[in-house]
């Protein structure tokens, strides 16, 4: 290692000869010229301009990391959709959101937080989508309940599916203008200071808590091949995720050679869905498995949903209002309006980690409304092409950044680029609408239980030894899975004498989410605690770093000179999310800024010194 940068003794510092995810403490820049390291930890930092080939084979890495929250979305909904005998359809939507993330996520490198974050469908909107479609108005007729009596073509069928996804597409576009007004009027700064954890952490949890009936039913259609499915995944993410596996690299000093890679930490969900659908197909093939669609196990079968390939084109491009033109009602927009809070408050804290993870500053104001902003745009985007949810940052692919040392935005302009692909090619969205139904439960039973750790994981910064919080905490959640558990089975009793009144309150109350989250917040703001202990001043002090540097106005400007060069007038500046003028930079010879760096294996403090001619 280069002296100037000090020795690492962490297994995620780049050492040479580890291929293309390892090169050289000095790195190639923009202009061929070659620079320090933008800190030592990072293979490429979120301004370096990796080689094209890395850049295209880390962008597909990427779209790999995010397919199992791309995919597991539509699929979820497809049942309440009355799609679940319509596997084309099905591939229609996960083409779809393929190609909103595409959209979605050059947007945010853009002109959002420009951050080095993939956009994708988020699970914060599927609670709320299924209490809206779970009203009697929206319940699915029985005969489409029954494969026999379906017929996929036919004009009444169509309509019976498409009537409801118009209904998530207006409730997503009118919610989305909600997030874009709190994000562009920099209203999330001030919902911030009463947001604590003891709010995120009930809300966050009880997104994918409600759905263990839907991943349960699905898993138990064989629960031999679910239990192979989760063995899986949990074998390669948790007991051989440090393996080092010999793969074939081309780059650094020694171009072609083996290079050593953690391939089980990367891609633990893909490769267990890819080796159960293998082993689902080898029992397929010699009829291991029962051949009458009434037996147990026949969900298991490949064969199954065989002719979605064949019947899907083999390029389609989605476009806006492919499903005709959308319809709103006040339930579903309050329902989605939940999870749009949600969906804002996880952003939040996933630029912060992305900004640590890729050697950047926190990010500053602007670039958080800016960020917030965007992503309501996304969601307006993902609405008016009917993908049935919304768009968010994914925190899997911020995980991804500490395990690949790569921490580049053109990485994920390239990941973006991909995801426009795999948008437009039908063929792979069908291919992922045969997965069988037993895997996809096991995928789905792993996932959300990371889901819901990962609401709790929020508690870190609270003091759970006192009796308060531990009352805020559990109350909510309690009530959270009790009360929309109660109005499930009691529809009748919820009767105001207005009908769309019944509605708003219903989806509010059968949404676990809203339930659980705005009791934590009333609660948290209104039973007396300290900032400490409520874990607020942590959170305060987050805040307090994100200050405006020459470094973060690098890392978080508008590109081709917006607000510096061009557009740089007095009424521009005030605006919530427009970059700031840095007025210090002419006079700065020299700045030094001291980066934090958390990974999973300890906490180094690098400092870097660059300068300015």
């Amino acid at each position: 290692m280069n002296s100037a940068i000090g020795s690492c003794e962490s297994p995620h510092c780049p050492q040479r000869g580890d291929g293309v995810l390892s090169p050289p403490t000095e790195d190639k820049k923009q202009d061929g010229h070659r620079k320090g390291p933008s800190s030592s930890h990072l293979a490429y930092g979120i301004l370096d301009i990796p080689p094209w080939y890395l850049c295209i084979f880390m962008g597909i890495q990427h779209f790999l990391t995010a397919l199992g929250g791309l995919v597991a979305v539509p699929l979820i909904l497809a049942k309440d959709l009355c799609l679940q005998h319509d596997p084309l359809t099905q591939s229609y939507l996960i083409s779809t959101i393929f190609f909103v993330s595409g959209v979605c996520t050059l947007l945010q490198v853009f002109l959002g937080v420009r951050l080095p974050i993939l956009q994708g469908g988020t699970f914060a909107f599927v609670a709320p989508s299924l209490a809206m479609l779970s009203l009697p108005a929206w319940k699915c007729p029985e005969w489409t309940l029954n494969a026999s009596q379906v017929n996929t073509s036919s004009p009444e069928f169509t309509e019976e599916w498409q009537k409801r996804i118009r209904e998530l597409q207006g409730a997503v576009m009118v919610a989305s203008c909600v997030q874009m007004l709190v994000g562009f009027s920099g209203l999330i700064g001030f919902l911030m200071r009463f947001i604590g954890p003891l709010t995120i952490a009930p809300t966050i949890s009880l997104v994918a808590l409600p759905l263990f009936d839907s991943a349960g039913s699905d898993a138990g259609t064989h629960w031999g091949i679910s239990a192979l499915t989760i063995f899986l995944i949990v074998l390669f993410s948790q007991y051989l995720k440090n393996v080092m596996v010999p793969v074939p690299a081309y780059g650094g000093e020694k171009k072609c050679h083996i290079s050593k890679f953690r391939l089980f930490q990367v891609f633990p969900v893909l490769m267990a869905l890819c080796i159960s659908w293998l082993f689902c197909f080898v029992l397929t093939v010699t009829n291991t498995l029962p051949e009458s669609p009434m037996a147990y196990g026949y969900m298991a079968r490949t064969d199954t949903k065989s002719n979605v390939l064949s019947q899907a084109p083999w390029f389609r491009f989605p476009y806006p209002g492919q499903w005709g033109l959308p319809t709103i009602s006040l339930a579903g927009v309050f329902g989605i309006i939940a999870g749009v809070i949600s969906s804002m408050v996880e952003s939040v804290g996933d630029y912060h980690a992305c900004a640590r993870l890729v050697g950047a500053p926190p990010p500053p104001k602007h670039a958080i409304n800016r960020g917030i902003g965007i992503e309501g745009l996304g969601c307006l985007l993902a609405g008016a092409w009917g993908t049935g949810n919304g768009t968010t940052s994914y925190s899997e692919n911020v995980g991804a950044l500490g395990i690949t040392r790569v921490g580049s935005r053109r990485v994920i302009v390239a990941a973006g680029s991909v995801l426009l692909l795999m948008g437009v090619f039908g063929k792979i969205g069908a291919a992922f609408a045969t997965i069988p139904t037993p895997v996809i439960g096991g995928m789905f039973l792993v996932m959300f239980a990371v889901i819901s750790a990962v609401g709790i994981s929020n508690l870190q910064y609270v003091d759970m030894n006192s009796s308060r919080n531990l009352f805020v905490f559990g109350f909510s959640i309690y009530c959270g899975l009790a009360i929309p558990n109660w109005v499930n089975k009691n529809p009748e009793k919820v009767q105001t004498g207005l009908v769309q009144l019944d509605q708003v309150i219903q989806v509010l109350l059968t949404t676990g989410m809203f339930v659980g989250g705005f009791l934590g917040f009333v609660l948290d703001n209104t039973i007396p605690g300290s900032l400490e202990e409520r874990g607020l001043l942590a959170w305060s002090q987050i805040q307090e770093e994100s200050e405006e540097t020459p470094k973060s106005s690098k890392v978080y400007g508008l590109p081709w000179g917006i607000g510096t060069k061009i557009c740089t007038s007095s009424c521009a500046q005030i605006l919530p999310f427009w970059p700031r003028l840095d007025h210090r930079g002419d006079e700065m010879g020299a700045s030094q800024l001291t980066l934090c760096s958390q990974i999973s294996s300890g906490k180094h403090l690098w400092t870097v010194t660059e300068t300015k001619m």
